[in-house]
């Protein structure tokens, strides 16, 4: 049964591990700019930066999924 959704089980994993992955990245940005005294612009910027990243593999996932979806991809 395990190999029948091997797949779909590697994709889950996957996508868990960047969630992961941005959380970290994000803890890490938090900590330099608290301890960098960082001025409220540079902050907006930074995480503004960060955001549009997370945002845009968020929205290539879900491009992904409805052209697998409708037979294209």
């Amino acid at each position: 049964m395990l190999n029948q959704y091997m797949e779909q089980i590697e994709v889950v994993g996957l996508n868990l591990f960047f969630a992961s992955i941005f959380f970290f990245i994000g803890m890490a940005i938090h900590d330099v700019l608290k301890q960098g005294e960082v001025p409220k612009f540079g902050r907006y910027i930074v995480w503004a930066v960060l955001f549009l990243g997370c945002a845009g593999f968020i929205a290539k996932g879900i491009i992904q999924m409805t052209w697998e979806g409708s037979g294209i991809g």
